[in-house]
């Protein structure tokens, strides 16, 4: 069987059990997969598997468009995530978007986080076999053709010569059937919905490669073309996995977001019977019980009990707050040591956390839309190929030569042409950059992201978390030596943000036996017939002293302490700047970028960080509405704008920037709402991360015309017969190591080129805004 029957074969095969394993099931229910919009319509979300580039987005819009009652149909291209949303009144029909999408050459399922993980790791695990196979077919192939071109010009007699070609063929025609698999598939898709892809002239030239290196072995010809053909498989298969290990990064987003909320709530019933329910039947007034440790199931108002409450999945303040009866709470947050009756103030699907994930999905989809350009620049590439080669082998039977040259011919135009140059002329940049950012503590998300930090001109700080450290500490003052040691070892029992600030400064004392924690209130313990407390100032009858702390410095928090009757102790803690962040941000401002500060923490606590770190332009008590509005502001304004923050709060706000950066210590959404992640305690990354940008993205501009400049001059070189499909291999090969060389270059260069092209002032004129 030749390679093209056995290409063909494994296809077919492959795409009959892809349709009997991929078409909607008649008898299923959907409805749980479709939730209803405020505006009356209907939306549901599916998982697409096959999207190359940004031609199968357009596609996939424009063949949803005509389905009845279907508004929209919007692609995330970054995370393969299609959102379909039906006009009000219309009936949502998935069997019949799954048909069309199937129709279309594309497998699709409804959207369920988590549902996709096995997929994506069976699909991960096959491109890396591939590209294993065809590296060892490369390797192996390529020493065999050395041999050949060798012996071409020495001694060889044409029995070896055609031995060593037959070998080449046992290694090569296997290892493209299945190394190949990836592109047959995509091919073969494409022309089963009446499209031709980017994979089918990749398909094309492979397998003419292979049939006419088949057809030249037989004859005993000089030449034969194997190497060319699996070379050109491995190129583009590091591109393809590249491409799917990005993809999986992204979509750990709806994974975290459902990660934050409890599947399931306790419900208490007007008899006071307490009942396990699902979130759907919750509505507003509805009753329910946060036990300690559990996250919160809806939004609400505590109606009973008090407790310490980590609320910085969404407010972004680290601090735990003491809330009791008349205070709010919302779902996602984590309850402490306290039980807590809640009454429910918002329905399942619109609670702040909902609010946050459609915000935060908005900001990604709208983004995807700058994928248009790239759209019409595929739909010109195929055509294009196709009509050099196609006028090549006419030109050559017009021009009165054979089938075999003129067919030669044609076939070094398509190999000549393969985007394998420029398809790694962006991978292998960020490849490189992603390795030279890791060493020096950046974590990227999203390869693509270098391009956007290279174009930023302004930079967007949050402040909790981000221009601070996570953790709290306790401020600079004269404290009684006793009693700060005392109130140390106390602090040592409780679990609270604040009192481990105090705890740190305990060495290596001992916790008090017997020591209790009173939820919402602090820690007590009877130490010599002496009752200690540490806590709240109402807690420790300490106001007078919390009242004259915070007076001093209104940027901190208060943790009080006391033994007995004695005079009670006011220990102000703080988040403390992170150690170079003042030095950060006049590194910043000296090489032109406009910096500002949006928070959502007290006028008084950014106003404090805003004057420490000379930021003129700051903003406080700002919504996730807020920040998004104001970044939006800023780049109507034509502004680039990088944004960093660390809080569920920020996530919005870091998709909606043009580029995105958070601590490592951030919240889980955060993180994978943000372009890249750095680690430690500095802020210095933020000026590696734009340095690396400039500089990976002139490197990626300079493999970009190096890929044009050698298509320029290849095409017509092939298509007047001066490249055989060997030369043509070499070349493409060759041009492939320049660009992967180029890339190398990466990991070279300084912060100094972080500088913004067209510097501007650091900042304007003070504005200190309040929301």
């Amino acid at each position: 069987m030749c390679c093209t029957d056995m290409a063909l074969a494994y296809v077919e095969a492959h795409a009959s059990w892809s349709e009997a394993n991929t078409r909607p099931s008649l008898g299923r229910d959907y409805t749980a997969f479709v939730s209803a919009q405020p505006d009356g319509s209907s939306r549901a979300e599916f998982a697409v598997e096959g999207v190359r580039c940004a031609a199968c987005m357009s596609a996939i819009e424009r063949g949803l468009a005509p389905l009845p009652g279907v508004a929209s149909a919007r692609l995330n291209f970054s995370d393969r995530r299609l959102a379909v949303t039906w006009a009000p009144k219309a009936e949502p029909d998935i069997p019949a978007v799954l048909a069309a999408l199937d129709a279309l050459g594309y497998a699709a399922q409804p959207f369920a986080p988590g549902g996709l993980a096995d997929v994506e790791a069976a699909e991960t695990k096959r491109l890396i076999r591939a590209l294993a196979v065809a590296a060892f077919a490369s390797m192996n192939v390529m020493l065999l053709a050395v041999s050949v071109w060798a012996g071409n010009v020495s001694d060889m007699t044409p029995e070896n010569r055609d031995l060593f070609h037959w070998i080449q063929a046992l290694i090569a025609l296997p290892a493209a059937a299945y190394a190949g698999r990836p592109f047959y598939e995509g091919a073969f898709r494409g022309l089963r919905a009446g499209r031709v892809t980017m994979d089918f002239p990749i398909t094309l030239g492979v397998v003419l490669t292979l049939v006419m290196s088949v057809v030249e072995s037989v004859s005993g010809a000089t030449h034969a073309y194997f190497d060319g053909a699996v070379m050109l498989l491995f190129f583009l298969l590091i591109g393809r996995v590249l491409d799917q290990t990005m993809l999986r990064r992204t979509r750990a987003f709806a994974e975290n977001i459902a990660a934050l909320r409890s599947a399931r709530a306790t419900l208490v019933e007007p008899d006071g019977s307490l009942r396990d329910v699902p979130l759907a039947e919750l509505v507003p007034g509805s009753r329910i019980l946060i036990r300690p440790g559990e996250r919160v199931a809806a939004d609400g108002v505590v109606e009973h009990g008090a407790s310490d409450v980590d609320q910085s999945l969404v407010t972004g303040e680290t601090a735990a707050v003491t809330v009791r009866g008349g205070d709010r709470v919302f779902a996602g947050a984590l309850n402490g040591s306290g039980a807590l009756t809640v009454t429910v103030t918002a329905a399942a699907g619109a609670s702040l956390l909902d609010e946050v994930e459609g915000l935060m999905r908005r900001a990604l989809e709208a983004r995807s839309r700058a994928l248009v350009l790239a759209d019409r620049a595929t739909r010109l590439y195929v055509p294009l190929v196709h009509a050099a080669a196609a006028l090549t082998l006419v030109g050559w039977l017009v021009a009165g030569a054979g089938w075999h040259a003129a067919l030669l011919d044609a076939v070094a135009v398509l190999i000549v042409t393969c985007p394998c140059a420029l398809g790694l002329a962006i991978p292998a940049v960020q490849v490189v950059a992603a390795g030279a950012l890791f060493r020096e503590g950046v974590l990227l998300n999203d390869g693509t992201a270098l391009e956007r930090f290279a174009q930023v001109d302004t930079v967007v700080f949050d402040k909790t978390g981000t221009l601070t450290l996570p953790e709290p500490v306790l401020m600079a003052g004269t404290f009684d030596p006793e009693a700060s040691e005392t109130a140390a070892r106390l602090a040592l029992s409780s679990r609270h943000p604040m009192a481990t600030a105090l705890a740190a400064t305990a060495g290596g004392s001992e916790p008090f036996p017997g020591a209790e924690e009173a939820a919402g209130l602090g820690v007590r313990a009877q130490v010599d017939g002496v009752e200690l407390r540490l806590g709240s100032a109402r807690f420790c009858g300490a106001e007078a002293e919390a009242a004259a702390a915070l007076a001093a410095d209104p940027e901190a928090s208060v943790i009080c302490f006391r033994a007995g009757d004695g005079a009670p102790v006011a220990f102000p803690v703080c988040q403390g700047l992170r150690p170079d962040a003042a030095e950060v941000v006049a590194g910043l401002a000296t090489l032109g970028y406009r910096v500002l500060i949006l928070s959502g923490d007290r006028a008084a606590a950014v106003a404090s960080v805003a004057r420490r770190l000379g930021v003129a332009e700051w903003e406080a008590g700002l919504a996730p509405q807020d920040k998004i509005a104001r970044i939006e502001e800023l780049q109507r304004a034509g502004r680039r704008v990088l944004m960093l923050g660390d809080g569920l709060n920020d996530a919005p706000a870091l998709a909606t920037a043009h580029a995105s950066l958070s601590p490592v210590t951030a919240a889980h959404v955060s993180q994978a709402a943000a372009d890249a992640l750095f680690l430690g305690r500095g802020l210095a990354p933020v000026l590696s991360v734009l340095a690396a940008g400039r500089r990976a993205r002139r490197l990626m501009l300079q493999n970009l015309w190096f890929s044009a400049a050698y298509n320029v001059l290849a095409v017509p070189l092939a298509a007047v017969g001066l490249l055989t499909p060997l030369i043509a291999a070499l070349a493409m090969s060759g041009s492939s190591l320049v660009v992967t060389a180029n890339a190398l270059r990466a990991r070279l260069g300084t912060t100094a080129s972080a500088a913004p092209a067209s510097t501007r002032p650091a900042v304007a004129a003070p504005v200190a805004r309040t929301a």
